[in-house]
């Protein structure tokens, strides 16, 4: 059976969905729209893409096309979800929904009247490691989960004009954690207490947002979690990961090109992490569209839903209530984009 897709949207991750697609027999990459289709004829050529259009509603519109992933600025996202829903196609959207609570709840609604599916793009629940550990923590092995910690730092920080445009680093960069925090943990958040500052650019400050960040989460099972973010780790991408519980832990490294460990009389040393989140992910970008895929061929849940993407915009939101009040946030004080 083939599967025929459409990319709205041809920036960095949109052409990585379109090479790892292209990986797949049973898919079918049939159009590809973007507002810069003057800069992308060589590409589409190469990749053989039939059309190549400005207009993403021409891909709703073609009756051939079964699913689209929506690769455009996200301010646009929540629109595309509920035109292409109505219009009964299956859904791949890169995080976030949208940056309003109140937006995505509305385009959440369209697509269960339309019973179509829609998968976010939270890649990271994908990566084998971090699938391990939540396995390990479904199977009682660590025991009682108490305490979580995320670390997730990157090499360097975007230019300005992104940073204006993100959402800020809660909803842009920190959003893949809140995800991962609930996805390992099994609970949901009920409280972020969220700390910030501004130590890497004060280019970002000035720009209204900030570079460094600790979190405190309380889960509903009764847990507590931390994570900590910076826009800059001269080292490269760090990504680690801890569990802990009353029969023990488990723990996620970074990877690196190898794990080989020197030692000499001078010192110990081993690889730096991988530098960039397309090497560290690799696997789980391809596993990602393979899984949203076979949800739609056999009418399966997907594996990260709309209902995931809303939450962890929730905690985004409380999370930066919280930095701008001072005090804890309860999600259930996240209602609606006023917050």
């Amino acid at each position: 059976m083939t599967f025929t897709v459409g990319i709205i949207g041809a920036g960095r991750i949109g052409k990585l969905h379109v090479d790892n697609l292209k990986m797949l027999p049973q898919i079918r990459i049939k159009s590809v729209s973007d507002v810069a289709i003057n800069h992308l004829e060589s590409w589409a050529k190469e990749k053989q893409i039939a059309v190549l259009t400005e207009d993403y509603l021409d891909l709703l519109n073609d009756p051939e096309i079964d699913a689209i992933f929506i690769c455009s600025p996200t301010n646009t996202h929540a629109d595309i979800i509920k035109k292409a829903a109505e219009a009964g196609k299956h859904i791949f959207c890169e995080k976030p929904v949208s940056f309003s609570v109140e937006q995505t709840e509305e385009a959440l609604a369209v697509v269960e009247k339309a019973g179509v599916k829609l998968q976010v793009g939270f890649n990271r629940r994908f990566d084998p490691n971090f699938r391990k550990v939540r396995s390990l923590v479904q199977e009682g092995e660590i025991g009682t989960p108490h305490i979580l910690r995320i670390t997730s730092r990157d090499p360097q920080p975007p230019g300005v004009d992104y940073i204006k445009a993100s959402g800020g680093l809660f909803m842009d960069m920190t959003i893949h954690d809140f995800d991962m925090a609930r996805y390992i943990m099994g609970s949901e958040v009920i409280e972020v207490s969220a700390y910030g500052a501004v130590l890497v650019d004060p280019a970002i400050g000035e720009a209204g947002d900030i570079d460094t960040a600790i979190i405190s989460l309380k889960f509903a099972n009764g847990a507590l979690g931390v994570i900590d973010n910076s826009r800059r780790a001269a080292y490269g991408y760090d990504q680690r990961l801890e569990i802990f519980g009353n029969k023990g832990a488990a723990q996620v490294d970074n990877n690196r090109a190898t794990n080989v460990e020197i030692s000499t009389a001078a010192n110990v040393s081993k690889e730096k992490p991988l530098y960039f989140f397309l090497e560290r992910y690799t696997q789980a970008y391809i596993d990602e569209v393979l899984e949203f895929v076979a949800a739609c061929i056999e009418n399966h849940e997907v594996t990260c839903s709309g209902f995931d993407g809303l939450q962890a915009e929730r905690i985004a939101k409380a999370a930066k209530k919280s930095l701008e009040t001072g005090a804890p946030v309860r999600l259930e004080q996240v209602e609606t984009a006023t917050v």
